[in-house]
Order: C-alpha cells, then sequence, then structure tokens
C-alpha cells in the first residue's frame, strides 16, 4: 500500500526470504563462509542453527546463488515427510527420472548413486539443503546418514547441509542420533545483528527495494528499533513495515523515533512474530493501538448503527435489481439499477477498516491477540466465508472514486451477500454483484491464541484439535483424534492446494486464518 508513496518498486520489509535482500552481516558471512568451506572441500555433513527469524532460510536461497556451476543442488523446504518422501523429493530435486515401477527406497537410492557417480565422474559436486530440520523425524534423520554413505574410497559423492533453529543441536544431541551427530564436521550457530550493524541492514533493504534515499530513520528511530528487535532481522523487518506505515498515514518521508515508539508499542501486543505466510506484516498485525484509535475515529461517524441481525421478515426476490436497501427507511439513494455503480457501497480505508473491527470487536478482547489478514483468493471459495470481511477493489473498477476501495460485507447470503454503506446502512447485494467487482485481494479480522503450530508427526498439539474440526466442518476428511498424524497432513495439504497455499501439510498462520474464516 505505501510502496508507491514512497518510490519503492516493492516492500522493502516483506518477510519472505528473498536471497537479493540478505545482509552480510558478520556472522551472516561467516555463516555463509563455512557452508562454502564445507560444500567445497567435501566435508559431508554441514548444521547451521540460529533462533527463529534469523535469516537462516534467506542464507539457503543465497547460498545456491555462490556455487559453483558444476554443483548440482536440492533444496527441501517441507521437513514434515517420511523417509521415503525424503528420497523421492531429493530425487525429484536433482532431476532424475523414475519410472511408474519405482516403489521401494533401493530404487530411489540406487538411481541417486548412479546420479552421484556419473556427475562425480564430470568433476562435479552435490548438495542437499534441507530446511526446518529440526522438524525431521528420527527415522528421517536415519535416512539422512545414511545418503552420506555414498561416497567413493577418497570422497563424499553429496554433501548435506541441515538447516534449523536452535532444537537441532538438542535433537542431534540425543543418544539415538549419535552416529550422525558425529558426522557433522562443520558447524555454525547464527546469531541476531549488533545494534551497529541495523542500521546498514535496514538502508541495504531500503536500496534493494528501489528505494532512492528519500526515506530517512532517525538515529533515534534505529535505537529504538534496535531495543525491540534485540537483532533479530524479522523483528526488524516487522517494526521497519510498521513505522513506514504510520509514516505514510501521517504523509511522511521521515521516520522518527516517535514514529518507531509507536510501532513497537502496537507489536508489543503480539510479540510471536513469525508469520507463515507470503504477505506484508502490517496487514496481518492490526494491533490495540490502531484498533483504539479507529474506533474512535469510529465514533465520530455520525448515523453509523452496526446491526446485530437482519430483520427476521425481509423476503428476498429473484428479479430485484443488484443492490435494495435493508432498511425500513428509504436509502437516500434510492433503488439500484442492474449494472449501475452503487458508490455509497464504495469505502475508503478508515470507514472500512474502522466497521470491519466494529463488526467483529466481540471476538477478541486485551487477552487474545488478533491479526489484519490479508489473501487474495478465488471468487468461487466467498461463498465460504463465515464471518465479516472487505473486498479490496481495484483503481479500474472504480475509477470515478479515490482509492483504495473496499466493499465490506457482513455476511454471506444465499443470494450473495450483506454490504455496510458509510452509514452503517446495511444493503443486500446478488451474488452477481459482488462478482462484478472481485478483484481478489480480501482482508478480514482474525481473533487468534497463538500464532504458531510447530508439530511434528505423531505428536499431541494443543491446538490440533480445533484444526481438525474445522477440516472435518468444511468438508475434509480429517478425524477429530487431537494428534498431528498422517490424516491431518493429508487433510490440511488438500486444504492448502485447494486455496492456493504452499501444500506443506502444516497448519501455519494463514492456514488457520482461513479455517476460522470458514468455520462458524
Amino acid at each position: 500500500m505505501y510502496t508507491s508513496f514512497f518510490g519503492f518498486k516493492e516492500n522493502p520489509f516483506n518477510l519472505t526470504p528473498d536471497p537479493r535482500y540478505l545482509f552480510l552481516s558478520p556472522y551472516h558471512k561467516e555463516a555463509l563462509d563455512h557452508l562454502l568451506y564445507g560444500i567445497n572441500e567435501r566435508k559431508g555433513f554441514i548444521a547451521i542453527t540460529g533462533g527463529i527469524g534469523t535469516g537462516k532460510t534467506t542464507l539457503c536461497r543465497a547460498l545456491l546463488s555462490h556455487l559453483d556451476p558444476s554443483t548440482k543442488s536440492a533444496l527441501i523446504l517441507n521437513a514434515f515427510i517420511s523417509d521415503i518422501e525424503l528420497l523421492k523429493a531429493v530425487n525429484h530435486e536433482f532431476g532424475l527420472p523414475m519410472g511408474p515401477g519405482t516403489v521401494s527406497k533401493k530404487d530411489y537410492i540406487d538411481a541417486l548413486n548412479q546420479f552421484l557417480l556419473r556427475n562425480f565422474a564430470r568433476g562435479g559436486n552435490a548438495v542437499l539443503l534441507v530446511d526446518e530440520s529440526q522438524n525431521l523425524s528420527d527415522a528421517v534423520l536415519e535416512q539422512i546418514r545414511m545418503l552420506s554413505n555414498l561416497e567413493t574410497e577418497r570422497e563424499k559423492l553429496i554433501q548435506i547441509v541441515l538447516v534449523g533453529q536452535s532444537e537441532l543441536k538438542e535433537l542431534l544431541a540425543a543418544p539415538s542420533l549419535r552416529q550422525l551427530n558425529e558426522r557433522i564436521t562443520v558447524r555454525y550457530d547464527l546469531r541476531p545483528l549488533e545494534p551497529r550493524d541495523i542500521r546498514g541492514y535496514v538502508e541495504h533493504r531500503l536500496v534493494v527495494a528501489g528505494g532512492r534515499g528519500n526515506v530517512r530513520f532517525t538515529d533515534g528511530g534505529y535505537g529504538k528499533i534496535a531495543v525491540f528487535s534485540k537483532g533479530n532481522p524479522r523483528r526488524i523487518n516487522a517494526v521497519c513495515d510498521r513505522s513506514l506505515l504510520i509514516a505514510y498515514v501521517e504523509g511522511g518521508q521521515r521516520i522518527s523515533k516517535g514514529m518507531v515508539r509507536r510501532a513497537t508499542e502496537e507489536l508489543h501486543r503480539d510479540m510471536r512474530i513469525e508469520p507463515a505466510v507470503n504477505v506484508e506484516f502490517w496487514r496481518k498485525a492490526a494491533l490495540s493501538s490502531m484498533v483504539l484509535l479507529l474506533l474512535m475515529t469510529l465514533a465520530g461517524f455520525a448515523g453509523w448503527r452496526l446491526r446485530a441481525h437482519l430483520p427476521g421478515n425481509s423476503p428476498v426476490q429473484q428479479d430485484m435489481s443488484s443492490v435494495k436497501a435493508l432498511n425500513s427507511v428509504p436509502p437516500l439513494s434510492g433503488y439500484i439499477e442492474s449494472g449501475e455503480r452503487e458508490s455509497t457501497l464504495f469505502l475508503d480505508e478508515k470507514t472500512s477498516l474502522a466497521g470491519l473491527f466494529g463488526l467483529t470487536g466481540h471476538l477478541y478482547s486485551d487477552r487474545v491477540p488478533f491479526s489484519l489478514v490479508v489473501f487474495d483468493l478465488d471468487s468461487k471459495y466467498y461463498e465460504m466465508f463465515r464471518k465479516p470481511f472487505r473486498i479490496h477493489l481495484s483503481e479500474s473498477s472504480t475509477d470515478s472514486l479515490a482509492r483504495p476501495s473496499f466493499l465490506l460485507i457482513r455476511e454471506v447470503t444465499e443470494e450473495g451477500a450483506i454490504a455496510l454503506d458509510a452509514e452503517g446502512k446495511e444493503w443486500l447485494v446478488t451474488r452477481g454483484f459482488v462478482l462484478s467487482y472481485w478483484e481478489a485481494r480480501l482482508s478480514w479480522v482474525y481473533a487468534h491464541e497463538d500464532r504458531d503450530l510447530s508439530a511434528r508427526k505423531g505428536m499431541d498439539v494443543r491446538d490440533i484439535l480445533e484444526v481438525q474440526r474445522s477440516l472435518s466442518d468444511i468438508g475434509y476428511a480429517t478425524a477429530p483424534t487431537g494428534v498431528y498424524d498422517n490424516a491431518t497432513i493429508q487433510g490440511i495439504k488438500a486444504f492448502q492446494e485447494d486455496l492456493g497455499l504452499k501444500p506443506d501439510g502444516v497448519a501455519g498462520f494463514m492456514t488457520k486464518a482461513l479455517l476460522y474464516q470458514m468455520t462458524g
């Protein structure tokens, strides 16, 4: 939203692991040097660990661009897999064709061994990188150890890099994994940025995003960023993103200490800043002080009265025009002819956001974190929504109005939806009307107690029962066992694939936010 205002080509503080944004702090440079040394010297096993949000995945992706052209690579991002699924994924990443008769682990290992021998004979090397390795099962780790046996009398045919959170060190220290742990000869624990490096990190991202030097954080602002983030890159991204949003609202290019302090106060409402989704952070984390400001603004809107229920006897006629007021008092704009644009329903950012929080305010309290979720969705799924949401409208669809514009939907009905105008008046809009302005992007408020679900297959996870029930309610065959089992993983994968998410089988933030929206 603020990218064009500041002259950026893209969001400089997106949370996706884009290697272009890798800032080589002394620690990241050392980690990269360890990786290149272990791979080029054919050390066999390398382990890179670090806290959440320290940039491990970004480092992995950047490593691939530093490898020699003769080095083949395979990157495994989904650690919730079985040993046979691992072998399939490795062979697929290396581009090995496997016939329909391939059914056993031996088939996959034999094909991989032949590929590695041919590659070695041509003077090449091979690298397997496994991200989020702390989630690997003991069986998969043992299979990875066995892969290291693919070697000649002198050289390792494949170099294996295990990348994971700090728990990976504890996992490898288990007696059952002693043989694997002893084979890891190159290790590095990635640390957060030092305070002196934070300015360089922020400016690096601003430049990569296309900044021309017009956006400037003050010295006091950098000090506040350092205190809040403790050098964690993901938290730096979060507070900088929120600070830019505040500066955008105020119409300034200078981000002061006060703006950063406001941003940190909002973010402190939810310290679990680890989104699993590839969207701008500020759109995911609408926090308390912003809501209070919006609700105060809401009180100033004369006539804004949000109804809790529709009138019980409001017949819906099939031949009605696209939009017809549900209020007993005739709307000021009268009835709308089919195809005519009803401008009173097109709300600006502040009005639509205030209305959205007003509609869903009962779903959160001071003790329950909440987020503003933004997601691109195919129109065929909107009818599954069970809670209020906004439809983001493009400039082309509302070219006579100031942008951005939104349709605020209180409830989906069989005929279409209930929309609210700027005065809080409810209108019945047909499905055709909704689809005529559909631009794929939606937003809604998600009240949640835990943003993350870190689970390994077979574990009894606190909120997995709720996930299973939600999947079952919307038609995915998942039994509510309370255990993160194979059936649950497959149900989550099917749901994710249908909705356009990465089908990794992990009930992350966006997966749970969609399930929350689609269940009553």
